[in-house]
């Protein structure tokens, strides 16, 4: 059975996924930045679970838990970087403080984790990276500009990643999640500056996100969580990014057949531009 490391356990995608890998009889450390919520999966499989309190903003704390993990399981096989948040608002409407935050976990956490467990796959020769991004790590939302920048990073973070260590044996797997029941929504926080005039174009997505938690026909997070134990379990090859959700593939679909006819614009718009003269003899 493996050895897991699992951040942003408290709720939602990480905390399915923390369950399932412990009842399929894997090891887990589980993160959280408040462990009581860890305190009920700890008491059902307490010799599978491991609560370990983490803010992924904190290097030391960051550095802990992957102490931690080493000491109680021997090592770490599985590395899934879930822990996020959410930050609503218009470019115009977020701040420098903000941004930098937004990106602090959605990003620089996750890479310092990734640093950090590395060597010890290089030790063993074997590891697998699942970094949970989003549909928003392929396609923007009016008002998520600093969520969509994050992902978008992890995306660009995990191909660099997948190539520089397919040799080392160690796999890595982004997992896109569309629209799942989660308290995502609930828990998105807005930007202290808000401008009326982006009210419109932005209101949609504030509401459709806010309201996932009870939305019916959207994935649950036990099926999120099954999908990835089984990537993990696939002796592979398998792709890179991998859509996860009912109306994930139709939604990139979707985006994929934009940018065929984005590019094609493009290439036809250069076409056009005038030949540059021609320099004097």
């Amino acid at each position: 059975m493996g050895r897991w490391l699992v951040t942003g356990g408290s709720s939602g995608l990480g905390r399915a996924l923390a369950a399932a890998a412990a009842e399929a009889g894997h090891r887990v450390v589980v993160t959280a930045r408040d462990t009581a919520t860890l305190e009920d999966l700890a008491a059902a499989w307490p010799d599978r679970i491991v609560p370990v309190a983490l803010e992924l903003r904190d290097p030391a704390q960051c550095q802990s838990a992957v102490r931690t993990a080493t000491d109680q399981l021997g090592g770490i096989d599985v590395l899934v970087n879930n822990a996020g948040a959410g930050l609503f608002g218009a470019v115009e409407e977020v701040s420098d403080d903000e941004v930098r935050d937004q990106l602090e976990t959605l990003v620089v956490g996750p890479w310092r984790l990734i640093r950090l467990v590395l060597p010890l796959m290089r030790a063993q020769g074997y590891g697998h990276v699942v970094n949970v991004s989003s549909l928003a790590g392929r396609v923007a939302f009016p008002g998520l500009a600093a969520y969509v920048a994050g992902k978008y990073a992890l995306e660009g973070l995990s191909q660099s990643l997948a190539a520089e260590v397919a040799s080392l044996g160690i796999r890595v797997t982004v997992v896109e999640p569309g629209g799942f029941a989660t308290r995502y929504g609930a828990s998105l926080t807005r930007s202290d500056r808000r401008l009326a005039e982006y009210t419109a174009v932005t209101s949609d997505t504030l509401a459709g996100v806010r309201g996932m938690a009870d939305a019916r026909g959207i994935g649950r997070p036990e099926d999120f969580a099954a999908l990835v134990l089984a990537l993990v379990a696939d002796p592979g090859p398998t792709p890179l990014r991998v859509p996860v959700g009912d109306n994930a593939f139709a939604i990139l679909e979707a985006v994929e057949q934009a940018s065929r006819e984005e590019l094609t614009a493009a290439r036809a718009l250069t076409r056009l531009a005038p030949p540059r003269p021609t320099p004097a003899p």
